[in-house]
């Protein structure tokens, strides 16, 4: 598909200049690397995209989620050092432009090069997917930074909750939409000893998501927290070696966020008395697994020991 020069009503020509299809921008030229398109510059920027790909961001003022995208993109744009050049067109004032490169609705970002379109995607898409979106036409920058989800879930990882909380919070904020941010927002929560506002917030979910395996497993993490004893109920049951005792131990573990050993604990306890509480442990064994992900490396583990117990 060719882009349309509007002062013409012309395809642009697409056939690439002598030489590496694959130019960036010329050096010195860094601080250009974004740019404003409008009727007076748009046939330099198509004839431009011959010699660096352009990034071009349809966006317009009225349009929120045009605004949470654009720092992303500008963002990135500075990050890919003239890998391409970020070309922002208002369509309120340049409809004209707007109708000849066949955009609809906003944000559209289109990759423009040699002169033709090679692809693009609407809507404020994640940082993450937008990354993986550039990644299929240009190497990603070595020292490219982590992403906020990227920064937020290392940080509930490494136990830093609160600061995965803010983060997701701020996700939240940018993509209302994006109902992954919010399951992961309900993740910390939890792991801030807040489940009451984590399963608020898994409730509000359109149903689709809030039945889907992440918000149950958020869900059944908020449950293990309220079935598990207590500290003091723990410390009660020293000395006892009993299967309601290497149960609540274990229910105590996982509850504590120690998964592997209260995993452990569930599955020793399936080998000693498979029967007891109606097959209790291997039930709260799948629950684990639900909580944990079914791609989570301590799931993929034990679901093999629990197959190999079983067969």
């Amino acid at each position: 598909m060719s882009i349309v020069d509007p002062r013409t009503g012309e395809p642009l020509a697409t056939d690439p200049p002598a030489g590496d299809s694959t130019a960036t921008a010329p050096a010195g030229q860094e601080a250009e690397v974004i740019i404003d398109v409008d009727q007076g510059n748009i046939q330099q920027v198509l004839e431009l995209s011959m010699q660096v790909p352009v990034l071009l961001d349809c966006w317009a003022p009225w349009c929120e989620p045009c605004k949470n995208l654009m720092p992303v993109l500008e963002k990135l744009a500075l990050e890919y050092r003239g890998a391409f050049i970020l070309a922002k067109l208002n369509i309120d004032e340049n409809q004209e432009i707007a109708a000849q490169l066949g955009v609809r609705s906003v944000p559209d970002v289109k990759l423009v090069s040699q002169g033709g379109l090679v692809d693009h995607f609407q809507g404020a898409l994640p940082e993450k997917q937008i990354r993986e979106w550039l990644g299929r036409y240009f190497p990603a920058p070595e020292d490219a930074p982590a992403s906020p989800e990227e920064q937020a879930a290392e940080a509930l990882a490494a136990g830093d909750a609160a600061s995965a909380r803010s983060l997701y919070e701020q996700l939240v904020q940018q993509h209302p939409q994006h109902y992954p941010y919010q399951v992961e927002l309900a993740r910390s929560l939890v792991a801030l000893g807040q489940g009451e506002d984590a399963r608020a917030l898994l409730d509000n979910l359109p149903p689709e998501e809030r039945d889907a395996a992440p918000a149950r497993g958020v869900r059944a993490s908020i449950e293990f927290g309220e079935e598990a004893p207590s500290a003091e109920a723990i410390a009660a049951l020293e000395g006892r070696d009993d299967s309601e005792a290497r149960y609540q131990r274990a229910l105590r573990r996982v509850a504590d966020g120690d998964y592997e050993a209260g995993l452990e604990g569930l599955l020793a306890l399936m080998k000693q008395d498979r029967a007891w509480n109606d097959d209790a442990a291997r039930k709260t064994l799948l629950r684990v697994f639900d909580a944990l992900g079914a791609d989570h490396p301590l799931t993929v583990a034990y679901r093999r020991k629990l197959f190999a117990l079983l067969y």
